[in-house]
């Protein structure tokens, strides 16, 4: 481009190596029929093991036999409220052997483990041992008066077992634990758009290590390839699409003329098309402050629907966003954030923000479009975040750690020093948190450091049991 504002200059050296990086680690890729009629575009169901494990009814503390088929009813029930999932298996060991459930979990994507009832190290904990061994992701869940034998179970978590234990009476937790079964199965089926080359910790740029830790692929598009879609989408479209989309639901417009609105709403027909092209479930670009237009309204909407859209070709926040959506369904704002200790205080801000942060089913939060903040060009976005949220600020760093903290929103900002969505939120010990920034793992350049996501919701402890499932680290900045 012939003007590169702040952030195109900090990223331009490493976004050029790393275009290079991907285009020699990715082939061509072809389209499947049918595929251009799915919008937004799906994945395949994930696949969860159900096995009971115990003798039931008539013995101490041992469940009901008949708690089988409420078990039964309401996993049945979840598949469907989910859409996503397929309970298959259903057997109770003993009687049926664990040696022949053993052999058919291979294509399982996750277990459910009932612990019905055993009083020590005997043979249902055997039994459990065997499918914990398959190093399949699983989940134990336990209740109450089901026996002594859970004393046994925290060692599978000490030997490093990929092992979620649910001690509690509440059912609700088995729909949460299946909602995190779902995160690795469908990265491993996710495709990535990557515009000129990505950005952030050197394995998250490398679609060769994406590819064989996450199973996700990375797509290279070039600038050139977003022009041609975008000059091949209908004015007409695009002006239908603005304002239906934008114009009619905003607050107000500030700075962007109707043309200039238009006209990203053109591109993000264009970059849906090459989605739907590329069958990806989220794009990233390192050219989303350049041409045909500024990529915040794009990105903002593919966000509302439940995709992915990141700005500034950061790899390691497209991930986050990825992980948040799967494993919570709700989009992530990348934010540039500062401290302000004396309000004990983390501040967001960024010019791209998704308007549905409670997740495509949600309501839109009150927004106005304006140019975006360090170029006053273009047309972004400034969204009025909810007083009184708390929310998660994280970040996948090389492909091996989560770092995470939470915070709660208590004031909203139009600073024109920052970026157009400001909002203020109050952490544990705000100058611990400026001090212990990246926690001594996180180094790159400014954009690498900086950059953090934000969710609605406190995620922290279903993080630490989806790090469990996955095999990732969950390090607390606060």
């Amino acid at each position: 481009m012939s003007d590169l504002n702040r952030r195109e200059f900090l990223g331009v050296s490493a976004a050029g190596a790393g275009a290079v990086l991907l285009g020699t680690q990715l082939g061509s890729h072809t389209v499947m029929a049918g595929e251009r009629d799915k919008w937004p575009p799906r994945l395949p169901a994930v696949k969860i093991y159900k096995v009971y494990i115990g003798r039931t009814g008539g013995i101490y503390l041992s469940r009901p036999k008949e708690e089988i088929a409420k078990f039964e009813k309401y996993l049945a029930n979840m598949e469907r409220r989910l859409g996503d999932v397929k309970f298959v298996g259903g057997e109770l060991v003993p009687p049926a052997e664990v040696d022949k459930v053993v052999a058919k979990l291979g294509d399982a994507d996750g277990v459910l483990l009932f612990h019905l009832s055993g009083h020590g190290g005997g043979a249902p904990k055997a039994a459990m041992d065997k499918i914990i061994n398959t190093g399949i992701p699983t989940a134990v869940f336990s209740q109450p008066f089901s026996g002594h034998g859970w004393m046994y179970f925290p060692q599978w978590r000490k030997a490093g077992k990929k092992v979620v234990l649910l001690p509690t009476s509440d059912w609700g937790e088995l729909e949460q634990i299946v909602k995190l079964m779902r995160v690795a199965p469908h990265l491993r089926h996710t495709r990535i758009i990557v515009v000129r080359g990505p950005l952030g910790t050197a394995a998250a740029c490398s679609a060769e290590q994406v590819k064989k830790r996450l199973g996700a692929e990375l797509i290279p598009i070039s600038v050139e390839q977003t022009m041609q879609a975008h000059k091949a989408v209908d004015i007409k479209a695009a002006e239908a699409e603005a304002e239906r989309y934008w114009i009619s639901k905003a607050k107000k417009i500030v700075e962007p003329s109707r043309k200039e609105i238009i006209n990203s709403a053109r591109f993000y027909l264009a970059t849906k098309e090459l989605m739907i092209k590329e069958r990806a479930q989220a794009i990233t670009s390192s050219n989303c402050m350049g041409g045909p237009a500024k990529a915040c309204l794009t990105f903002s909407k593919l966000n509302d629907l439940g995709l992915v859209g990141a700005c500034e070709g950061d790899m390691d926040s497209t991930l986050t966003m990825l992980i948040f959506n799967y494993a919570f369904g709700i989009p992530g704002f990348i934010s540039d954030p500062v401290f302000d200790t004396a309000s004990n205080a983390l501040i967001h801000f960024h010019c791209t923000s998704a308007t549905k942060m409670d997740g495509p089913a949600g309501k839109r939060l009150p927004f106005t479009i304006r140019t975006q903040s360090d170029s006053e060009r273009g047309v972004s976005l400034e969204v009025e975040n909810r007083i009184g949220q708390t929310v998660t600020c994280a970040k996948f760093i090389n492909l091996n750690t989560m770092l995470i903290s939470t915070g709660k929103i208590f004031k909203i900002t139009h600073d024109e020093l920052g970026c157009r969505t400001q909002f203020w939120t109050r952490v544990n010990d705000a100058d611990k948190m400026f001090h212990n920034w990246g926690a001594d793992i996180l180094k790159g350049g400014t954009m690498t450091l900086l950059h953090r996501d934000v969710f609605y919701g406190d995620h922290t402890q279903n993080i630490k049991k989806l790090g469990v499932l996955m095999g990732f680290n969950v390090v607390e900045e606060g």
